[in-house]
């Protein structure tokens, strides 16, 4: 066995046997060059296409490249989580994503924060190469929930950063489904430290966070860190009961001292749309929380590994 490194690099991967090959020779090239002990542990979040066998391939050959396989796709957060639950690094772990719109190579300009006392160091995207629709969305979510988290959730960071050993193991013991990895991270507090890079655009391949996708994620990261959706509908309804009694005493004035009263079909019928409208809409979000308690309630363990290859050694999890 070699001795434990100073860096590990978790990388997720799904469905990206196009940019593998590109992947491997740019982190190769990092571990020759780089003064520092690195370690990689790729991890295949089950995979349909021949990322899996490559991988096989490369760390069987190459020990400081580990993999991990998922027995199914648990998603990119969980594909993290498992990287994180593997690390053996002295100092610190990098997590990028696989599709190279993360450059390993920015290792050494968070490096030198780490040695300053900092525990966090993640990536702000200074500039994405995606559709204006998509950056919009991104930058409205990013500040929108800054607003309305619990904890400082940093705008325009995702998952890209170099997070010491010690944050690593509190991520590992915390035991939430759901998981929303940044939002975690800015959670647990110590020095933290933003660093600007321009985000590129991916090298092949598609993006795999379809519009569900993101959609699972955003609510991770809105109901797992704030209780603003349920501050808000309180808040509306007692703005509703404010409306309702305003027109209530509105049509008892007008009924004793003006004489006649509005038609009443027209506004009972906006008014049974309306609280049916909210009621729906307070159920959804409570929903939403109960969800989470259900899941974390059932305890199931967040992934199943089917295999594991670590220092050129292959074992199939029985």
């Amino acid at each position: 066995m070699l001795p434990a490194p100073k860096i590990n690099i978790v990388i997720p991967l799904y469905n990206e046997s196009l940019v593998f090959d590109e992947l491997i020779n740019r982190l190769q090239k990092l571990i020759d060059q780089s003064e520092l002990s690195i370690e990689v542990i790729l991890v295949d979040d089950g995979s349909s296409d021949e990322t899996a066998l490559k991988m096989r391939v490369i760390s069987l050959s190459n020990p400081k490249i580990h993999s991990l396989f998922l027995s199914k796709n648990f998603g990119q957060q969980i594909a993290i989580s498992a990287g994180l639950k593997h690390a053996n690094a002295t100092e610190a772990v990098l997590i990028i994503d696989g599709d190279l719109q993360d450059p390993p190579e920015l290792l050494h300009d968070f490096y030198p924060y780490l040695k300053e006392g900092f525990d966090v160091v993640y990536a702000i995207r200074k500039k994405r190469k995606e559709s204006f629709i998509k950056v919009f969305l991104y930058k409205f979510f990013y500040r929108f929930l800054s607003k309305v988290s619990e904890s400082d959730i940093f705008i325009d960071s995702g998952d890209f950063s170099l997070i010491s050993m010690r944050v690593v193991r509190i991520l590992n013991e915390m035991p939430e489904k759901g998981k929303f990895i940044r939002g975690m991270r800015s959670w647990v507090g110590f020095q933290q430290k933003g660093v600007e890079y321009e985000r590129e655009e991916r090298l092949l391949g598609k993006s795999k966070y379809s519009t569900k996708k993101l959609l699972k994620l955003a609510f991770s990261g809105l109901f797992n860190f704030s209780d603003f959706p349920i501050k808000f509908i309180a808040r509306f309804a007692l703005f509703i009961i404010g409306v309702s009694l305003t027109y209530f005493f509105y049509v008892v004035f007008k009924k004793f001292f003006m004489g006649g009263v509005p038609d009443g079909f027209t506004a009972l019928l906006f008014m049974i749309i309306l609280f049916g409208g909210i009621q729906l809409l307070a159920i959804g979000l409570l929903g939403q929380y109960i969800i989470r308690v259900f899941f974390q309630v059932k305890n199931r363990p967040d992934y199943i590994l089917k295999e594991t290859i670590v220092s050129s050694v292959a074992v199939k999890i029985e």
